[in-house]
């Protein structure tokens, strides 16, 4: 068939007619060769203006709807729409793609632009969240992304006077963005009163943070910083208003939008949708107007979308798809470049008969003629209606023009003028033809009828045709004009006798028809254009070239797709082509055939192809741009593929789905809560096994996995282990960090380095040393399924590999950092190899199944080429590929045993090297070796010209002496390679040989071959096992150091079960057909069959070899043996077969007769066991029933569990009974326990699993959920474990794995190998014992997302002042003039007191000391800085350097929550950098310099909840951060750069620290609840390492939950544990313990980087020869204790560090201490108030003195001059708050429980005290003489007590009908009314000493206040910010002068307002620092200083007023 190859001819795109102007905007540009760049629908188009030639881009899949120049001008980007968009970087030179970036939006790339330096490029997304991210563009990397706006961005564009700024603009908003490390933060525009809030459109700048952007209104807006500060306005006005259509509702307002704004040297140019084009100088003067509308070509209503100014000319884009070029020299004569259709579709087209002309008519009403040779636009006519069809008539003198109206018009082709005009139809004339001899026209409509006119009778209609039940589509004349065909809407295909429309139906006559032209896409002739399932609407439209035999169609898939004609069957190969972007709606080949024109319907573009005929090839020049855009599926290569290979077919057939996958077990074991957690697990074994040997290669589907290493080692990998083989020793080390089946393996060119890939869902591929067997680096995130072919580069340094997924993806790794450099997808078949290209490390090449592809990578991801065959050869699938010795020579091996020779991606020649496909080929120095399915191995010179030997892989070619047995002859070859003078070879058969340069061959390895191995037997007393698999045959293996296969046999069916006769000498096989086998144990021949069952035996067994009195011939029948004596040659007597028909027989082995039958099983049988004596029977079934059955007749036995147990078993191998209860894991509903075995010795059950887990457990295994140690190897399902003889091994098989595993068991008395292979999640830890300590409980079960969130901290209630109604009183106030007597009266300053400030307003605050440390719930946090001269630590959400000397203190104020940790970075390289993280929803870690306070970094987006712990690695380039999320994630990053490197989840329960080794960047510790870890960075991953506490130290020792760690010389580190206890670890093994290294827990440790001692911190009680700090020397051996001197009842140490001879310590009481070394004198250099909300604040009538009271229990004096504490009393209580007495001599402090306090002002001694309400004193205050004392409480009350009668504090009187509880109360100045303010936001008056309620509100406006700290009041309104539903603000207070207020609020904000703030959300200044609820703020004396007071970060500001 003429349809099964795609044709030969080929189409080249020549030109694009349009320009892209609707809904894009800034898409135009010179580039630097003065051409013009931009797009159209999916094509980027360079034009060169001066040649009038195009070239394209066509990278994109889809529109194409932003582009942004790079500064150099020769690269682009571009981006486009789509579910995945990408964008592409490239160049305009050679439209070569650079760069591709994926991954980064969803929906589309709205906009584009490229930093000064063109290394950064920004995006915009078109999702729901507009989110912009910043890419390193050549990395294909994303450094940045953020939320951008709620609504759309148009423009975003880097400032580029401003390195590291952007500004993004849209809808009614504009974003000042900063970068800083890999946060961008936004500052919004405010618009302020300079100008109304708009929607803005474009940006431009100038120097010094100046922003100018153009408005829809048609302003200028000019910005400063994120302020508007000017409005340049109608900068474009429009006077022209045109009515009616949406679009033009903007003109109809008048609205001139400035839709682009473009920025050079000479200044500016604006272009808008009035039409106009404005320059303007660089102060943004006008300079110039050009207006397009009155020009030549203009129009009314033209719009600009783009300018670009480029020295003396200018470009234009409008909004109806022209480019124009102004000259400035002749600014009215504007040049037009380029036209096309406007907006709406375009569906009409039609080619003149006898010239290159053709026509196209669109919804924009126009029609179009143009030149195909000239590609010019030559005629344009606009219509009444939007055009649907056209048809020159045959001549080419008429043109008819068919309308969506139902009319058509008849125009002459030479000037346009109107013929006539006929509206027959109400709906859309869609096709329209002029019939061959010229005399009719036919016009077929959407009314379903197709009209006939006669063109001679001035067009009167002759006939119809009306037989379509739907829409007409398409029509075709025949040649002599007396036929048309018809096809519509419905599929059908209608045939009409000409002109009458008589249909034609009869078979004969249709079948005789020539038709003249064919556009229809229904009809035998185009089956094959439809694709096998598709909608009959997808095609639109089809042209045959009768003369070449091809037909063109065009879809709704935005595709161009050529194929042979006729094609009669569907499906047919073709040839495709992309670039329109969605519908294309019509094709048609030129009159000549030599050109094919298509047009696009949304995107109304129009292309041109040139098109080559077969056997010409145009000019295929490789930069000419034309990619054939043969992509994936153009089936066209599938031409006469030869039939698979059937291995190989095979192979493609595999599928490497898991139902479950090992990523999946911590969710399941998270799904399953235990149900009985209140029982104890059963413990794990103490000892353990290693493994040995491994016998198994994967040869069966992979191939090129097996290598030598340098030191002459193979490497290989089979099931989930890598293994290095010695050939020396014969002995096997290997790598276990692989999870699931290794797949693929490749070795480094230069290092003992190799990778490997596995199955998963999310695969792993490791990289690893083959010297140390450890993971270098280990890479995820870039495949499903699997990695099925890996490879490194040629200089090692990338690695790439191919994926499992449908699209065979392909990733490039910087493997060493473990990032994706790019990705792509490969083929839709499987790929089998990938090659890197040794001479250029951007390219490779891929081979697969019917697939061999050259790769270029680009960026973040690829481009490629197919090769192509020409006419050497046919498209073939590649079995394997390798690399010549120059760049461009490629060889591949086909499935037809040829090799290819490839030069770039042409086909050179083929060499005929095996029968059957080529499977395996290795490039060496000089020639290649190949290896075939024939099994012969060939030796070829460097160009494939001579085979220079060949070897055939045969048993007579084995070398005498070789291990094991060659299965076949002549095996298939899947693996090759040369090294050390001998050819290594794997085959498909799982044999490694190694063969000799002369011939002979040895095998190295043997293995199963593909299908499951479950049959495994020990022998009874020899080092020997038996394994029987699916691939038929039966294996004897040598357990014994020389590890080998003895023997082996083919069997004519597979077996699952196989077991020795008790004296060794038979082996009884069952297999899979029902039948059973006894074979001699060492020929393996049979000795007898039988055949009883159906289904496959299942297990099969000897009954024990006991003794018999009988002669041995006697046939016993029934009675069981009885005598004592054992006979050792008695075979078993019975064998027990049991099969899945549900049945066990027993048959008697010496009358070879079935003598019982076990029946009662309600399912298959999976296991049987019997008794020591031969008379019992235990089986398991599939339905998990155990039974029990006598021997030998087979009845059926009820036995309780308890005796089971007393039974003594010959063997136990089942894996049910309550003694091996504990053996099933959590989620064993899903998979299944599929073995067990107990040792001989009864102690150790080992199990195998469907997890490929091998466990060892303690026998019995009682109860649920034993504990267990578990080693992996295996893959998926461990079918079968046996131990040897004598217990010293363990034997697994594996099921798909086909390997056959020897483990070395460590017996308890052999010590030799101690803890050895046990695998890092094995379950061993005990559960921790005794109580948790207080401190440490607190802060495991502390929740800080309370803390994050702005809310109240007091339960108020009701409205809030703001949004309270006013009642208007009974005389409005008067309006304050400055002059005048401020309305609210406060008592003022006098006179002579106002310092120098302006009439004493407060104008700026200034932090100049914070009291408090973070030492309750944080550690590690206190560092010397500057060589000991300051120090650095953390309080609420400031970092502070305090100095030592001075006590002066400066402030890192960045974080906008509370810090919770704080490290500094060691390096020297570094110093004075500090990182600090917060809590918050995302928090932030910022990095900083501590001398600037600049900002160096930001890290965000991973953590949630908060980020606990931060550390610097080794050297100083990395940080390490912990988080307070669920996972508990610890996450290392480039923190200069702001990437993350690598994260994952830490522990199930809170991580404390986590820190470097001092020396290391790749190796660090997390220890926290009962948790320790040993953590590897290898590459992006992070392993991880449990401490494993070994039995030798587990009497001693249990896992605690730890708290600190310091680390030692020789990889020791050490732990502090709650209980006081220090481990020291080595590696990841406890070696020793330091013994009550505290008395509490050890809180904190310190390793000195200089000398290596330790410092620990803890909680001890005082005593005289502990303490809590202890200096210790580097092995923790010997210690000296410092004391700290506080007088408290228990220190407790929480931050300790070691500077020049002294000691930094920070406690929990929120102190910072220091303490000599020498002398240990402690000094306090910090005090605090300790954990607990602090609200009590007052200051000092007259000194700068303050009081505070804090829920911790003291009240505490400050002194600010002097930066320091003078005094503090605890009060056993906690206190709320705090009074001066107005001569300074007294303190009143009100408490939390209703009492309240007098103590005098000197000595803190109490004076008095009184309770008479039960809950909180929230204010107490004394009135201004002294007399009375307030007493305000949460109560409702406020108590008036009398202070002239002394102590004994008389209650005179108290406020009535308070409705909420009091929060702040002020006296008037003469002491005669108090003011209420309540929790409900009131503010009431009462009468004093009364209490009664002052309501007169004139009255009250008379009262002048001696204070005013009340948040209630119209006088304060203004303080309440907008958004404060949830967030109060807690506290006021007026300043001395009466002018200016302090507010602090719930959001942590102190403010700063003037007085009084009548008018509501009052200008204000804000000061942060505070991190959650600012309690309370009070100015001292004299408005000097004021104090503010934090609720939960229990900090002091003091803030300097200015």
């Amino acid at each position: 068939m003429s349809d099964k190859t795609a044709p030969g001819s080929q189409l080249r795109l020549e030109w694009v007619y349009g320009y892209r102007g609707h809904q894009c905007r800034n898409n135009l540009y010179y580039t630097a060769t003065k051409e013009v760049v931009y797009f159209v629908a999916g094509v980027g188009v360079v034009f060169n203006t001066r040649e009038h030639s195009q070239r394209f881009f066509l990278g994109h899949s889809d529109d194409i709807i932003s582009l942004a120049l790079h500064p150099e001008k020769v690269l682009v980007a571009t981006g486009q729409v789509g579910k995945d968009p990408y964008i592409c970087v490239w160049d305009t030179y050679s439209t070569q793609t650079i760069s591709i970036l994926k991954d980064g939006h969803t929906h589309g790339v709205a906009a584009l632009a490229f930093d000064k330096e063109g290394n950064r490029l920004a995006s915009v997304g078109l999702d729901g969240a507009n989110t912009i991210n910043v890419w390193d563009w050549k990395k294909g990397k994303i450094i940045s992304t953020t939320k951008g706006h709620t609504d759309r961005i148009f423009d975003i564009q880097w400032d580029p006077y401003n390195k590291n700024r952007l500004v993004s603009c849209g809808v009614k908003h504009i974003k000042f963005w900063t970068l800083c490390g890999n946060a961008l933060t936004a500052k919004k525009g405010i618009f302020g009163k300079v100008g109304e809030i708009q929607t803005i459109l474009c940006l431009a700048f100038a120097p010094d943070e100046v922003t100018f952007t153009g408005v829809l209104n048609g302003d200028v807006y000019m910005w400063k910083g994120n302020n508007l500060t000017r409005v340049i306005q109608n900068a474009h006005n429009s006077s022209w208003k045109k009515p009616g259509s949406l679009a033009n509702l903007f003109q109809e307002l008048g609205v001139a939008g400035i839709f682009t704004l473009y920025a050079c040297d000479e200044g500016y140019a604006s272009g808008s949708r009035d039409g106009c084009i404005k320059l303007w100088d660089t102060d943004f003067k006008t300079i110039a107007k050009i207006d397009l509308t009155e020009s030549e070509h203009g129009y009314k209503g033209m719009s600009i979308r783009a300018v670009c100014w480029g020295g003396d000319r200018i470009l234009a884009g409008t909004q109806d798809s022209e480019i124009y070029e102004i000259a400035l020299r002749e600014r009215d004569k504007p040049k037009l470049l380029m036209q096309g259709h406007a907006e709406g579709e375009l569906w009409g087209l039609g080619v003149h008969p006898k010239q290159p002309l053709f026509v196209t008519g669109s919804d924009d009403h126009s029609v179009r003629l143009w030149s195909m040779s000239d590609n010019t636009l030559l005629a344009r006519c606009n219509m009444d209606q939007a055009v649907r069809s056209l048809a020159f008539s045959a001549d080419g003198g008429h043109l008819a023009v068919g309308m969506k109206d139902g009319g058509f018009t008849v125009l002459k082709t030479r000037d346009f003028s109107e013929v006539i005009h006929v509206k027959e139809r109400k709906e859309a004339v869609h096709e329209i033809r002029y019939s061959p001899d010229g005399n009719y026209l036919a016009v077929g409509s959407n009314d379903n009828f197709v009209d006939i006119y006669a063109v001679g009778q001035h067009y009167k209609k002759v006939g119809q045709c009306g037989k379509s039940s739907s829409f007409i589509t398409h029509m075709d004349w025949s040649e002599d004009s007396k036929y048309l065909q018809t096809n519509d809407g419905a599929g059908e295909r209608l045939f009409y006798r000409m002109p009458a429309g008589k249909q034609v139906t009869n078979r004969e006559e249709i079948q005789s028809i020539h038709w003249a032209s064919w556009t229809c896409v229904i009809g035998p002739e185009v089956n094959g254009i439809w694709p096998k399932y598709s909608d009959v609407n997808d095609i639109n439209a089809t042209d045959a070239s009768f003369g070449h035999d091809v037909v063109v169609t065009g879809d709704d898939f935005g595709l161009v797709k050529m194929m042979r004609f006729p094609c009669l069957k569907k499906g047919a190969k073709f040839r495709k082509y992309t670039g329109h972007s969605a519908h294309v709606t019509n094709v048609r080949f030129a009159h000549d055939n030599s050109r094919v024109v298509t047009v696009g319907g949304g995107d109304h573009s129009i292309f041109q192809w040139r098109f080559i005929p077969e056997g010409m090839d145009g000019d295929i020049g490789a930069n000419s741009g034309y990619a054939d855009s043969n992509s994936e599926e153009s089936d066209s290569d599938l031409s006469d593929v030869d039939e698979l290979d059937t291995d190989i077919e095979q192979e493609n057939q595999i599928s490497y789905d898991r139902a479950v996958y090992k990523e999946d077990l911590p969710q399941l074991k998270k799904n399953i809560k235990r149900d009985k957690t209140g029982q104890k697990r059963n413990k794990a074994p103490g000892e353990g096994i290693k493994l040995e040997f491994v016998h198994g290669y994967r040869g069966y589907d992979c191939r090129n996995n097996l290598f030598y290493t340098q030191t002459g080692e193979v490497v290989y990998h089979v099931a989930a282990v890598g293994i290095v083989y010695n050939r020396d020793n014969h002995s096997q080390k290997f790598y276990l960090e692989h999870t699931d089946d290794v797949l693929c393996l490749c070795i480094h060119p230069l290092k003992d380095f190799v990778a490997t890939g596995q199955v998963g869902r999310d695969p792993a591929i490791h990289v690893w040393d083959t010297e140390t067997m450890k993971p270098l680096s280990v890479l995820r995130g870039g495949h499903q399924r699997g990695i099925c072919a890996v490879d490194f580069s040629g200089d090692g340094k990338k690695l790439a590999s191919v994926g499992l997924d449908d699209n065979h993806s392909i990733v490039m790794w910087d493997w060493k950092k473990g990032e994706r450099l790019a990705t792509t997808r490969g083929h839709k078949d499987k790929i089998f190899v990938l090659k890197c290209n040794p001479h250029n490390t951007d390219h490779l090449v891929t081979v697969g199944i019917r697939h061999i592809k050259f790769w270029t990578q680009a960026g973040g991801g690829f481009t490629s080429k197919r090769g192509t065959f020409g006419n050497i050869g046919k498209l073939d699938t590649m079995m394997c590929v390798a690399y010549g010795k120059t760049e461009d020579s490629v060889f591949s091996g086909g499935a037809n045993g040829m090799v290819y020779m490839w030069q770039g991606t042409n086909l050179l020649k083929t060499v005929k090297a095996h029968d059957g496909p080529v499977f395996a080929m290795h490039a060496l120095d000089k020639g290649f070796v190949t290896g075939g399915k024939d099994g012969v191995v060939g030796l070829w010179d460097d160009q494939f010209e001579r085979c220079l030997k060949t070897y055939a892989i045969k048993r007579g070619a084995l070398a005498p002496g070789s291990r094991g047995v060659l299965l076949e002859d002549c095996p298939s070859i899947r693996a090759i390679t040369l090294g050390h003078g001998h050819i290594l070879v794997g085959t498909k058969n799982g044999e490694i040989l190694e063969v000799d340069k002369s011939g002979p061959m040895n095998i190295i390895v043997q293995g199963h071959m593909e299908n499951e191995v479950w049959g495994l037997a020990c022998h009874p007393h020899k080092d020997h096992c038996v394994t029987i698999s699916d691939d038929k045959t039966l294996r004897v293996w040598d357990l014994s150091p020389e590890h080998r296969m003895l023997n082996v046999r083919r069997l004519r069916k597979g077996g699952r079960c196989c077991c020795y006769s008790p004296d060794g000498k038979a082996i009884a096989v069952g297999l899979s057909d029902g039948s059973f086998l006894v074979v001699n144990a060492d020929t393996l021949e049979d000795m007898v069959t039988f055949h009883h069952r159906k289904e496959n035996i299942s297990d099969i067994r000897f009954s024990p070899a006991a003794a018999s009195p009988e002669p041995a011939d006697l046939h016993i029948h029934g009675r069981a043996p009885g005598c004592k004596e054992t006979n050792a040659k008695n075979p078993g007597k019975y064998l027990a077969v049991a099969s899945h028909d549900n049945f066990v027989d027993i048959y008697n082995v010496l009358s070879s007769k079935r003598v019982g039958i076990c029946k009662g099983a309600s399912s298959y049988i999976t296991h049987i066991d019997w008794d020591r004596k031969g008379k019992l029977l235990q089986v398991n079934t599939g339905a998990k029933e155990q039974l029990f059955f006598e021997a030998p007749r087979g009845k059926r036995q009820t036995i309780r569990s308890t005796d089971v147990e007393q039974i003594d078993w010959c063997s136990w191998t089942c894996v049910l009974g309550h003694t091996c209860e504990g053996i099933w894991p959590v989620h064993s509903d899903v998979t299944d326990v599929n073995s067990a075995c107990l040792s001989h010795d009864k102690r150790v059950l080992a199990t195998g699993d469907d997890f490929g887990f091998v466990k060892l457990f303690e026998y019995p295994a009682k109860g649920q959920y034993a504990k267990f140690k578990k080693y992996i190897g295996h893959s998926a399902h461990v079918t079968n474990v046996r131990w040897s003889h004598d217990d010293r091994m363990l034997v697994s098989v594996g099921g798909a794995d086909t390997a056959v595993l020897v483990w070395a068991h460590n017996t308890p008395g052999s010590r030799q190998n101690g803890l050895k292979g046990e695998s890092e999640d094995s379950e061993t830890d005990s559960e921790e014992e005794g109580g948790y300590d207080s401190d440490v409980q607190r802060e495991k079960d502390i929740d800080y997302t309370t803390k994050t969130y702005a809310v109240n901290i007091r339960e108020t209630s009701g409205t809030k002042p703001h949004l309270q109604q006013k009642q208007p009183t009974g005389e409005e106030r008067p309006t304050v003039s400055r002059g005048g007597t401020p309305t609210p009266r406060v008592q003022k300053l006098e006179k002579g007191e106002t310092n120098k400030r302006r009439k004493g307003v407060v104008e700026d605050l200034v932090l100049t000391t914070i009291h408090g440390y973070r030492g309750f719930d944080t550690r590690n946090n206190l560092h010397y800085i500057n060589d000991g001269a300051d120090i650095v630590y953390h309080a609420a959400g400031a970092g502070i350097i305090h100095n030592l000397a001075t006590g002066n203190q400066s402030f890192y104020l960045e974080h906008t929550d509370d810090i919770i940790c704080l490290t500094i970075n060691q390096h020297p390289k570094f110093k004075s950098i500090i990182a600090t993280g917060q809590i918050g929803q995302v928090p932030s870690v910022n990095i900083w310099d501590s001398n600037t306070k600049e900002t160096l970094s930001i890290i965000r987006g991973f953590h949630a909840k908060g980020v606990c712990y931060v550390n610097f690695s080794a050297t100083g380039k990395l940080l390490l951060t912990a988080g307070l999320d669920d996972e508990h994630s610890i996450a290392v990053w480039r923190w200069q750069e702001g990437t993350k490197i690598a994260s994952k989840g830490g522990h199930s329960g809170r991580i404390f620290v986590a820190e470097f080794r001092p020396d290391s960047d790749s190796h660090f510790v997390t220890v926290g609840v009962k948790h320790v870890k040993f953590w590897t960075l290898a590459g992006s991953t992070l392993i991880g390492k449990k401490g494993v506490i070994g039995p030798n130290m587990a009497g001693e020792a249990r896992m605690q939950t730890m708290l600190s760690v310091a680390f030692g010389a020789n990889n020791l580190t050490f732990t502090g544990a709650m209980s006081g206890d220090v481990y020291v670890w080595r590696e990841n093994s406890l070696v020793r313990l330091v013994a009550k290294a505290h008395n509490g827990p050890v809180f904190t440790m310190y390793t000195t980087l200089r000398d290596g001692l330790i410092v620990t911190g803890g909680k001890e009680k005082p005593s005289k020869e502990g303490g809590p700090v202890k200096l210790w020397d580097q092995e923790m051996k010997r210690c000296r204790a410092f004391q700290l001197e506080t007088n408290l009842p228990v220190d407790v140490v929480r931050s300790v560090c070691r500077g020049k001879g002294k000691i930094l310590v920070g406690t929990k009481e929120s102190e910072i201490m220091e303490v000599g070394e020498k002398n240990a004198a402690a000094h306090t250099v910090v005090h605090g108030h300790c954990e607990g909300e602090l609200w009590g604040l007052a200051a000092h009538p007259s000194r700068q003195f303050f009081a505070s009271a804090s829920d911790d229990c003291t009240v505490r004096i400050w002194d600010i001059d002097n930066k320091s504490m003078l005094n503090k009393v605890n009060l056993g209580t906690p206190s709320r708050s705090v009074a001066y007495s107005p001569d300074g001599e007294m303190l009143a402090v009100g408490m939390k429980n209703g009492e309240f306090i007098l103590l005098t002002a000197a000595s803190l001694k109490i004076w008095g005290k009184k309770r008479d309400r039960r809950l909180a004193v929230q204010d107490i205050r004394f009135s201004p003489d002294g007399k009375f004392l307030a007493v305000g409480s949460d109560d409702n009350c406020v108590d008036f007590y009398d202070m002239t009668q002394g102590p004994s504090l008389t209650r005179v009187g108290y406020c009535k009908g308070i409705p909420s509880f009091v929060i702040q109360m002020d006296y008037s100045l003469d002491g005669k009314f108090i003011q209420v303010a309540t929790g409900c936001y009131h503010r009431l008056v009462f009468d004093v000493p009364t209490g009664n309620p002052v309501t007169d509100a004139n009255a009250i406006n008379k009262i002048t206040w001696s204070s005013w700290t009340l948040v209630t009041g119209d006088e304060v309104i203004g303080i309440w910010p907008r958004n404060a539903e949830k967030a109060d603000v807690n506290s006021c207070h007026v300043a001395h002068s009466g002018l200016s207020m302090g507010t602090g609020d719930d959001f942590g904000m102190v403010k700063l307002f003037e007085f009084p703030s009548t008018e509501k959300y009052a200008k204000h200044k804000r000061y942060v620092g505070h991190s959650a609820h600012v309690t309370n703020v009070r100015f001292t004396s004299e408005d000097k200083y004021l104090i503010s007071a934090g609720g939960d970060d229990c900090c002091l500001f003091v803030w300097k007023c200015l």
